[in-house]
């Protein structure tokens, strides 16, 4: 190993990974000495002959990823680098390229000497002759200084802005305009360089086609990538890189100690699910600022214990959006906060702050670490990423909604650097805290995964696996296939399902006027007085008012040119387009069930059944779980004040959330009922705790009241006019979620994975209406099976497809059924459901409604030749493939 490697890790007191990456790039330029006129297929191959993760340079320079995480010390290893090349190869020129203004003006300063974070401090031979810093506000005027022998390393900072999109009052930017001092192009002149080396920190950042171009263009010798996302995101998912050397991921970097311990925080014995939002936000941005307290004193107090200097944590609250940012401030400027202790110590940052709020906004933040400056809460709204390196950000409130592995790997990632370079034994000074009350369950889940960014495991990803990411899925119906109609609004990121039905109309003007067709037999069927049902498709009354509507709207392709058109037979189209309807669809019309007159309606007073409510109040503590290792800590805090004036308004706030509930019509039963449920509270608990109760479970308190109400609804005898508007409504498309490039598994054999159905697309059917089908149990695939034997034509609604409507206890609903299935003699409407669910009341409610809705439609059938329709509710383990339709129909009522 050359001698190098070593002085420079003991100088730069360099981390195991930081020297690990340090060694790898010793052996590199051993086997492949960094020379402009390298043969770049010869250098990977030889690279990749002892390093096989990289099997593609993605430049057209050698180029080498280091996937370091965050908090490992990345712009500390550009400095090893740098320092290698210089004294063991002597390389000279280097170009550090910045992803953005942030990171920029950051690597300016760590590469400036006298810096607190200076990079080449305890490099001797730089401490005699610092490298020269020439960076893109300055190389203009320093152009001198670039012929200068003395000055035998350079060091070009640059931000990709510079390079490859910055144009002003010229048509290149500036960079590649001639300067005359030099006798070309400053960019010209770097490329021209036959030493120069380019290290590109947070390099997932240069992966556009634009940056690419640009840095090709550069034509450096060798390419050292520095970044903790060793991947591309895009609209089909990440990809990971091909030029990875070292990767160290951020659970290695835990388990060493090189970063905080991320732990998730809630209180002991909590359930936020009964909480109205702004209450669970106000209670979440309160618990933060509570442990923030506590973390303030044990920081300094481990401080002056240990001779360190005292450090002032701050908590970083992540708001939805600017309104909501602003509503967050206001809050904790306000007197009723803490009693106003953090009125001056709060800032906004987001993208609402501008001109001198901005600066003043940009001024704090920068200073957030110093014990002067008074910020102790940041409220931002997605605008922290990178380049906003802080050692003090020791609690997180999110109150953006997020899956939980979005809040583990993007809110962790700005709070994870030690104030002290290394852990100190003292927890409340090692940790992140999230406060997450409400996810916190959610969270300890996801981070036990295996393959979590906190977990110890490393996990080897299939490139191509990851490059499928999730996709749409368009299936259209069979019919709109073979009228030759494209789905709408179809984007880079959605396939259309693959059909075996294509066309049967051999040319494009055929097909334009089947469509047309379509269009006009669609337009008919609203009116039931012309089309009642796709039986009379055949009438040639129907026919004729088909055709005079295409023969109106068709116009042949070539009639623009003065040129006359082979005559189609449109009667023909129109009938064949006709059949083709018939074929491909299923009867359903149109029904509207309206009330005659007013509708009065309301509810009973009544007695609740409060027995089974055994809410005990949540303890006055925090519970803190460390995501890694499982242990957790307990904190407590004193009472927090009431925020309704009475017990009984957090029921009753409750209860007219309910669409059905007015509070006008119903204040003196719902007052009665609130009085009811705390009465029952204050019988095995005192006032105090009946309040944190009615606080933590307010919506589960109010919706177990709700339930019990219905029970007690009662509305005015009411005649209803049903009204079919029209008797055939044309199937919708369908759309799914995916993974990408899964094909669809046949119907007719069960994956191996049957809990997690939903995942899996289907296909291979002959009578189904849609080309692919998805279900959400295996018991729904075994129903396609049996209609796929029994049935002449079915297929699984879409959204919207049907207008049946059920009452539940949150109001109004809108059901679709789960199969619809057409037989010689009759429509089948199917539900199948599990047997403990066949007596829940949504069920029966959904059943009553559906039932009627097949009796008016039935009715209606009958009067136009129709066929009849049943409706079946299943339980699930009553249905196995060798089942035929008319044993279904023992569930018939």
């Amino acid at each position: 190993m050359n001698r190098h490697v070593n002085s420079i890790s003991g100088r730069l007191s360099l981390r195991e990974p930081q020297r690990r990456s340090l060694e790898i790039l010793d052996r590199v330029t051993e086997i492949v000495p960094p020379h402009k006129s390298s043969d770049l297929v010869a250098a990977l191959m030889i690279i990749k002959s002892e390093f096989p993760a990289v099997t593609d340079f993605e430049r057209e320079f050698p180029s080498l990823c280091f996937a370091l995480a965050t908090g490992v010390g990345k712009t500390r290893l550009m400095g090893a680098f740098i320092s290698y090349l210089h004294l063991a190869h002597g390389l000279n020129n280097f170009f550090v390229l910045a992803p953005n203004l942030t990171i920029y003006n950051k690597l300016i300063a760590d590469f400036t000497p006298n810096t607190s974070k200076y990079v080449f401090k305890g490099i001797a031979e730089f401490s005699i002759a610092p490298p020269a810093i020439i960076t893109g506000d300055d190389y203009q005027q320093l152009a001198g200084n670039l012929f200068d022998q003395t000055l035998r390393c350079k060091i070009n900072i640059f931000n990709i802005s510079k390079i490859n999109s910055e144009v002003r009052g010229g048509s290149l930017p500036r960079i590649k305009r001639l300067a005359e001092y030099i006798g070309q192009s400053y960019f010209d002149y770097l490329a021209a360089l036959p030493d120069l080396v380019l290290l590109m920190d947070e390099s997932h950042r240069y992966r556009a086609s634009a940056g690419v171009r640009a840095i090709n263009e550069l034509k450096p010798v060798l390419g050292l990538e520095l970044t903790a996302t060793p991947f591309m995101e895009t609209t089909k998912g990440p990809i990971p890189f091909k030029n990875v050397v070292l990767s160290y991921p951020l659970a290695k970097a835990m388990e060493d100690g090189f970063v905080k311990e991320p732990a998730v925080v809630t209180r002991k014995d909590f359930n936020s699910a009964g909480m109205p939002l702004e209450a669970l936000e106000k209670l979440k941005l309160e618990d933060g600022i509570r442990l923030h307290e506590g973390t303030k004193v044990e920081l300094e107090t481990y401080a002056r214990e240990s001779g360190n200097r005292i450090v002032k944590p701050f908590v970083l609250v992540i708001a939805r959006d600017t309104t909501h940012a602003g509503q967050l401030l206001a809050l904790i400027q306000s007197a009723d906060f803490f009693e106003g202790r953090y009125k001056e110590h709060v800032i906004q940052v987001d993208s609402s702050m501008t001109g001198e709020k901005e600066d003043v906004m940009v001024q704090r933040l920068l200073a957030v670490e110093s014990t002067d400056e008074p910020t102790e809460i940041v409220i931002h709204v997605n605008m922290l990423k990178e380049g906003w390196d802080v050692t003090n950000l020791y609690t997180i409130v999110p109150l953006r909604a997020a899956n939980a592995r979005i809040l583990i790997e993007q809110s962790i990632g700005r709070g994870l650097r030690l104030p002290y370079g290394r852990r100190t034994g003292v927890p409340a000074v090692d940790r992140l805290s999230i406060v997450a009350h409400d996810r916190f369950q959610e969270i300890v889940d996801e981070a036990q995964r295996p393959d979590s960014v906190i977990r110890l495991q490393q996990i080897i990803l299939d490139p191509d696996e990851l490059r499928r990411g999730a996709v749409t899925v368009v299936s259209q119906s069979n019919l709109s296939s073979q009228l030759g109609i494209k789905p709408q609004q179809v984007s880079s990121s959605t396939q259309v399902a693959p059909t075996s039905k294509v066309s049967v109309f051999s040319t494009p003007e055929e097909q334009k006027v089947a469509q047309l067709a379509y269009e006009a037999i669609r337009k008919v069927g609203s009116d039931v007085r012309v089309l009642p049902s796709i039986s009379h498709l055949q009438d040639q009354k129907v026919l004729d008012v088909v055709s005079s509507q295409v023969d109106a709207a068709y116009q042949p392709a070539q009639y623009e040119l003065g040129v006359v058109a082979e005559k189609l037979d449109i009667a023909a189209i129109v009938k064949k387009t006709a059949i083709l309807v018939q074929e491909q669809s299923i009867d359903i019309p149109r029904i509207l069930v309206a009330p005659k007159g007013e509708v009065c309606s309301g509810f009973n007073s009544f007695k609740l059944q409060l027995e089974s409510l055994k809410y005990q109040p949540p303890e006055d503590e925090l519970w803190i779980q460390y995501l890694r290792t499982g242990e957790h800590q307990v904190v407590g805090f004193g009472d927090e004040e009431s925020d309704e004036v009475r017990l009984e308004d957090y029921i009753v706030n409750g209860l007219i959330d309910f669409d059905d509930v007015s509070y006008d019509d119903h204040a003196d039963l719902l007052y009665g009922l609130a009085q009811q449920v705390v009465a029952y509270f204050k019988s095995y608990l005192e006032e105090a705790k009946v309040e944190k109760i009615l606080r933590y479970h307010q919506k589960d308190v109010a919706h177990f009241v709700h339930a019990q109400m219905q029970e007690h609804y009662w509305e005015g005898d009411t005649d209803y006019d049903i009204e079919v508007k029209c008797g055939f409504v044309p199937l919708k498309e369908s759309a799914y979620s995916v993974n990408g490039k899964d094909s669809a598994l046949d119907y007719r054999q069960a994956p191996e994975d049957k809990s997690n159905m939903a995942k899996y697309l289907f296909g291979g059917f002959s009578k189904c209406l849609y080309p692919v089908q998805k279900f959400d149990s295996d018991t729904e695939r075994q129903v396609s099976v049996i209609l796929e034997r029994e049935a002449a034509k079915w297929f699984r609604p879409a959204r919207g497809q049907f207008e049946i409507y059920y009452r539940s206890s949150t109001g109004e609903q809108e059901y679709q059924p789960d199969f619809v299935a057409e037989t010689e003699d009759a429509i089948y409407m199917l539900e199948p459901k599990a047997r403990k669910e066949m007596e829940a009341s949504d069920v029966l409610a959904k059943k009553a409604a559906a039932v009627q809705w097949c009796k008016n439609a039935s009715d209606f059938a009958k009067t136009h030749g129709g066929k009849s329709w049943i409706y079946l509710l299943i339980p699930h383990d009553a249905i196995a493939v060798n089942m035929t339709l008319k044993g279904l129909l023992l569930f018939r009522d």
